[in-house]
């Protein structure tokens, strides 16, 4: 059978390199390089920090934040876990990894909540941003490599930088979700009180929908987990690298010990911060006692405050 390949081919890869090669890389790369350097100094101050706090003293800090989010039971497996990852010997390269994993997802709340935001005020602004959220998510997660290399180079905070474009999406959805879904009812009355766009969003909005902005933001953190493991292909460090340097020598048992503290550690942050969203900070009180501690106090009530009123 016929196919019109058997007649013309169009040179679509050599149009990408022709692009990236010969107009953004000699134009652009300084840019690219300019920012990086918020990265690395996030990255860098995590990384020392928590490679200088003490395993013990960290261990027990983060334990006592699982007792109290989610209970004795996880409070227990953190403890046993961040153990068993010390004496396994791979405490430096967990702390490496959770240093990336934090400077991700905070850049990338610094900036999803707010694209989450103007999606929601705006329909053209999400008009514009789906498709692109859409191609962010369903490009496969070794394809962000190839133009990170070429824009960014090797090395840790490249690989940060592909993390934050492939942990994204989430967040950003999410927000606009849980903005939008916000009752009508509480909409109408703020706006009958008078509430300026800014107080509205501030005080009647976003505590609304924290909820699902933090299922977001749980999201956001599993695919950062993910993602930093790939990135040790690109020169990233942590635990991700101790599994790609096992694969690559045949070593079992080492590949094998980093891919269990890397579970080990996406249960214990799933966990915590799946209980952070479940809180009882985050419950929704109810219709009058919102507007009412707005617009005589400035801000929302507690749930246990509204317990109290009622």
């Amino acid at each position: 059978m016929l196919s019109p390949s058997d007649f013309f081919l169009l040179p679509f890869s050599d149009w990408i390199n022709v692009l990236v090669r010969e107009w953004l890389v000699p134009n652009f790369r300084p840019f690219f390089r300019a920012l990086q350097v918020p990265v690395t100094l996030i990255l860098d101050w995590l990384d020392t920090f928590f490679n200088t706090v003490p395993m013990m003293a960290f261990t027990a800090v983060l334990a006592f934040v699982a007792w109290r989010l989610v209970g004795r039971g996880m409070a227990i497996f953190t403890l046993l876990a961040l153990l068993f990852i010390d004496l396994i010997g791979l405490w430096p390269e967990t702390m490496t990894t959770l240093s990336m994993i934090v400077t991700s997802v905070l850049f990338c709340v610094v900036l999803g909540i707010p694209m989450g935001i103007a999606a929601a005020r705006s329909d053209r602004v999400l008009t514009v941003v789906r498709p692109v959220l859409d191609i962010m998510q369903t490009i496969p997660s070794f394809v962000y490599l190839v133009p990170i290399v070429m824009l960014f180079g090797v090395g840790m905070a490249p690989g940060i930088i592909a993390t934050i474009i492939f942990a994204l999406p989430p967040i950003v959805r999410l927000t606009n979700l849980g903005i939008r879904n916000v009752r009508g009812d509480l909409i109408e009355a703020a706006e009958a009180f008078g509430s300026t766009p800014w107080q509205m969003l501030i005080s009647v909005q976003l505590p609304l929908a924290l909820r699902t902005i933090m299922a977001g933001l749980n999201q956001t953190l599993m695919l950062a987990l993910s993602m930093v493991v790939i990135t040790s292909m690109i020169g990233a460090g942590g635990l991700g690298l101790t599994v790609y340097t096992g694969l690559g020598r045949l070593d079992v048992g080492g590949a094998t010990a980093g891919g269990l503290a890397i579970v080990l550690l996406a249960i214990i942050l799933d966990r915590i911060t799946q209980a952070l969203g479940e809180s009882q900070g985050f419950r929704t009180v109810s219709l009058r006692q919102t507007l009412l501690s707005f617009f005589r106090r400035g801000t929302p009530v507690s749930s246990g405050e509204t317990r109290k009123a009622v």
